[in-house]
């Protein structure tokens, strides 16, 4: 009989694949090689403009999205940190930005004082974008993987998502008549064209907190919806969840992952990328 996910807590640590980190000050080189034209072209929009808003205004206009998303990083640094990081990313929001947020902006004189004080490039600041730099990049190796784990030792069956970057899944692109279209998995697995699992991917570098505590609780939602579909439908599907990283090992996590398969036994698995081939099988799949 295969082993629960539970069944391997005690020696979770053997389970686990750790994603290689960058060494701190080896970075800064690349680092401000990297954003020293970030840092230039922040100066030089803010020197040109009469206020904090018109300055975020110039930033929002700047074409190009990568150097227009870092100016917002060092904005918030700067000038907003209330502001919601993701509200700075989206070009449109622009106006509504400054609108509920510009009021605490901080006053332009002092952002143009507080920056002249400071070296060009700032290590620091570099240091500090440099940690954006490969976010979700742990994910992308993660689901890059098992596609190859599903290549070399499942040729029969086919899987279909972004291997790295790209955009998700959503399962009215799966099943027409899905009562949740919009709703995002990472990968569909199919039997000779036939979608027979529906997996979802993450890498936990760390104990995400309240926000793990979301998550799982979005899982189990996400697997509910999949499971009474299939039941409906008569479709048999799974709902693989691949979860890896040494964060698995702090707190509650192991648990929580582990009570997503107590919802369906037979039809839910949670597996590391080291558990795949031994828990992920033909026989399970198809069964």
């Amino acid at each position: 009989m295969t082993r629960a996910f539970s069944d391997y807590k005690d020696d979770g640590h053997d389970w686990i694949t750790l994603s290689s980190g960058e060494y701190y000050p080896d970075i800064l080189p690349l680092a401000t090689e990297l954003y020293k034209p970030v840092l230039v072209m922040f100066g030089q929009l803010m020197e040109a403009s009469h206020s904090s808003v018109d300055f975020f205004l110039k930033i929002a206009a700047v074409p190009q999205t990568w150097m227009r998303i870092q100016m917002a990083r060092v904005f918030r640094k700067y000038v907003s940190p209330e502001t919601p990081v993701e509200m700075l990313k989206q070009k449109r929001q622009a106006a509504v930005i400054c609108e509920r947020f510009g009021s605490g902006f901080r006053h332009i004189v002092e952002v143009q004082s507080r920056f002249r004080a400071r070296p060009m490039p700032d290590e620091t600041l570099c240091a500090l974008l440099w940690e954006y730099k490969d976010r979700g990049k742990k994910g992308y190796d993660l689901t890059e993987r098992l596609f190859g784990i599903f290549k070399e030792s499942f040729p029969s069956f086919t899987v279909t998502g972004p291997e790295r970057a790209g955009r998700d899944v959503l399962l009215g692109e799966v099943f027409p008549d899905y009562p949740k279209p919009d709703r995002p998995v990472d990968f569909v697995v199919y039997d000779q064209g036939k979608p027979i699992a529906i997996g979802l991917a993450r890498y936990d570098s760390d104990r995400g907190g309240a926000q793990e505590d979301d998550r799982t609780g979005q899982y189990r939602d996400c697997a509910t919806e999949i499971l009474a579909y299939s039941t409906r439908h008569g479709l048999n599907l799974k709902v693989i969840f691949l979860n890896d990283g040494p964060g698995l090992l702090l707190g509650s996590m192991w648990d929580d992952y582990a009570s997503l398969e107590s919802i369906d036994p037979h039809r839910i698995r949670v597996v590391t990328l080291r558990m795949v081939v031994e828990r992920i099988t033909p026989a399970w799949l198809r069964g």
